[in-house]
C-alpha cells in the first residue's frame, strides 16, 4: 500500500495553524528604520514573509512529490471506500466566509471593520479565481473519474482554504479556535474531493496551498492601500495565549512489527514493516500536563509466502492484501522544554483500533487464468482496544512551529475471521493449508518518524 495516503489526504490541517497568532505580532503603525533592522536580525524562521510562505511552499511541495503516485494512491481510496459519494464538500468550502459574516453582523470585533475585510475577501478571491483557472486550462489533467480534463488544481478545495484563511486573519488573533474550526472545514471539503473520486490528491494540496497563499496575497495589496495592518489591531493586540504547549500536529513515520501480525494464520512467516500517518493534538492545562490524543492510520504489507506443489511442479504463492488499522487513541500527555528550542513530550494513551477487510489470492504459472491467480478468501479482523506510549522531541522553528522527532510503541490484539471462496470450502486439504477460519493474532510495533508541529 502506498506510504502517502493518509498523510496527504490529512496534511493541510495543521500547516495552517502557524498562523493562529501571528497577528499579535503586526504593528499598528509603519516600521521606523530600527524596526527594520530588528526584523533583519530575527531568525530566518521568525521572519515574517517566511512565516507566510511555509504553508504554501510545503502544499506545492507535497504536490509535486505525490504527482508520479496520484493513480496508486487512488487505488487505495478504491479498495476501502469505492462507493463513497457525498456532496458535503460543495457546501462545506463555504462555512468560513459564512462564519467571518455572521460573527460581523452580531457585533463581534475582528481584525478589520465590514467594508475592509470584504475588500480583502474580494481581492483574495479575485487572485484565487485567476490562479486557479490559469492552471486547469493550461495543465488539463483529466479527473479521476475521467468526467473532465480540468482537474488540476482543485477548485472546491482552494475556495475552502481561501475562506478559511479570511476566517483566520480576521478573528485568529481572537481565538485560535476560530482558525482550527476554518482549516477543519477546508481540510474535510479537500479530503471529500479526493474520496468522491473527483480530484487526485496532488490536485487538493496545490489548491490548499493556492488558497492560502491567495489570502496572503490578498490582504498584502489591501493593507498596503490603508497603510496599516487592521483597523482594530490596537484593540486586540493585548490578547495573548495561555503560554502552555498545546499543538497540534502531522505525523508520518515507519512502522516495524515487534510479532509476525499472521504468525497463527500461516499466512506470513516474516515480521511485517510498514508505515503511518495522521493528526496528533494535545491541549495543557499547566506547561507540564495535558490531555490529548491522535487519529491515525497504519499499513502493513504482506509479503507473498510460497508453498510447494507435488511432482515438482513448482511452487504457489498465497498473496495477502495489505493489513489496514484506523486507530484512534486519547490520554495523559506531559511536556518538559528542555531548552528555549528543544521541546519532550511523552505519552499514555488507550483507545479502539478498526482494522480493514481483505482478500487472498493463490498464484501459480499452472493455473489457466488470465493473470495466473485466484481470489480463495476473504478476512476480516476484528476491532480491537488498543493502547500506546510514546515519546516526541520538537525543534521549534518558531514560537508557533517545529519539527518533530517520534517513537511510539503500539499493542492490540485481533480476531481475523476468513472467508473461503465457494471452490475451497469443501477442500480439506486446502484449507488446512490455509488454517482455520478464525485465529487470534497479537498487533504489537513499534513507530518512529517526523511531526510538523504547530502551537496554539
Amino acid at each position: 500500500m502506498n506510504k502517502k495516503l493518509l498523510c496527504l489526504s490529512l496534511s493541510v490541517l495543521p500547516f495552517s495553524l502557524q498562523y493562529a497568532q501571528d497577528s499579535l505580532k503586526l504593528q499598528t503603525l509603519p516600521a521606523t528604520f530600527e524596526q527594520e533592522n530588528v526584523q533583519s536580525d530575527k531568525r530566518f524562521f521568525q521572519k515574517e514573509w517566511v512565516k507566510k510562505s511555509t504553508a504554501p511552499l510545503i502544499l506545492f511541495t507535497a504536490a509535486a512529490a505525490t504527482w508520479g503516485e496520484r493513480k496508486n494512491i487512488r487505488e487505495i481510496r478504491n479498495r476501502y471506500i469505492p462507493t463513497f459519494k457525498v456532496g458535503y464538500d460543495n457546501y462545506l468550502q463555504y462555512a468560513p466566509t459564512a462564519a467571518v459574516y455572521g460573527l460581523k453582523l452580531a457585533g463581534v470585533k475582528g481584525r478589520n471593520n465590514l467594508g475592509r475585510a470584504t475588500l480583502s475577501y474580494g481581492a483574495s478571491i479575485a487572485i484565487m479565481g485567476v490562479i486557479v483557472n490559469s492552471l486547469k486550462h493550461t495543465a488539463k489533467v483529466e479527473r479521476p473519474d475521467g468526467s473532465s480534463n480540468n482537474s488540476f488544481p482543485s477548485g472546491h478545495t482552494s475556495m475552502a482554504f481561501t475562506n478559511a484563511s479570511f476566517l483566520h486573519k480576521e478573528y485568529g488573533m481572537v481565538s485560535p479556535g476560530y482558525s482550527i474550526g476554518g482549516y477543519s472545514a477546508a481540510t474535510l471539503t479537500g479530503l471529500g474531493r479526493n474520496l468522491n473520486n473527483r480530484h487526485w490528491i496532488s490536485d487538493v494540496l496545490a489548491g490548499a496551498g493556492i488558497g492560502i497563499l491567495s489570502t496572503e496575497l490578498g490582504y498584502f495589496f489591501v493593507d498596503k492601500i490603508y497603510k496599516n495592518k487592521g483597523d482594530n489591531l490596537g484593540m486586540l493586540a493585548n490578547m495573548e495565549g495561555n503560554g502552555n504547549p498545546s499543538f497540534l500536529s502531522l505525523k508520518v513515520g515507519s512502522t516495524l512489527s515487534t510479532t509476525n501480525f499472521l504468525k497463527e494464520s500461516e499466512l506470513s512467516d516474516k515480521k511485517e514493516k510498514g508505515f503511518e500517518a495522521g493528526i496528533e493534538g494535545a491541549y495543557f492545562f499547566s506547561k507540564k500536563w495535558g490531555v490529548g490524543g491522535d487519529v491515525s492510520f497504519s499499513s502493513f504489507p504482506i509479503k507473498p509466502t510460497k508453498f510447494p506443489l507435488d511432482d515438482n511442479l513448482g511452487n504457489f504463492d498465497i498473496t495477502t492484501q495489505s493489513l489496514g488499522f484506523l486507530n484512534f487513541g486519547i490520554g495523559p500527555y506531559f511536556s518538559h522544554d528542555i531548552s528555549e528550542n528543544f521541546n519532550l513530550v511523552l505519552k499514555a494513551t488507550g483507545g479502539y483500533s478498526s482494522a480493514a477487510s481483505g482478500k487472498i489470492f493463490v498464484k501459480s504459472e499452472i493455473l489457466d487464468l488470465p493473470t495466473d491467480e485466484f481470489q480463495v478468501a476473504e478476512y476480516k479482523p476484528s476491532s480491537s482496544f488498543k493502547w500506546n506510549t510514546g515519546a516526541a522531541l520538537t525543534y521549534k522553528l518558531n514560537p508557533e512551529l517545529g519539527l518533530t522527532l517520534y517513537g511510539d510503541y503500539n499493542q492490540t490484539q485481533s480476531r481475523i475471521t476468513y472467508k473461503f471462496s465457494d471452490i475451497l470450502q469443501n477442500d480439506q486439504e486446502m484449507g488446512n493449508d490455509l488454517n482455520n477460519d478464525t485465529t487470534h493474532e497479537k498487533i504489537k510495533y513499534v513507530s518512529l518518524g517526523l511531526k510538523l508541529t504547530a502551537y496554539f
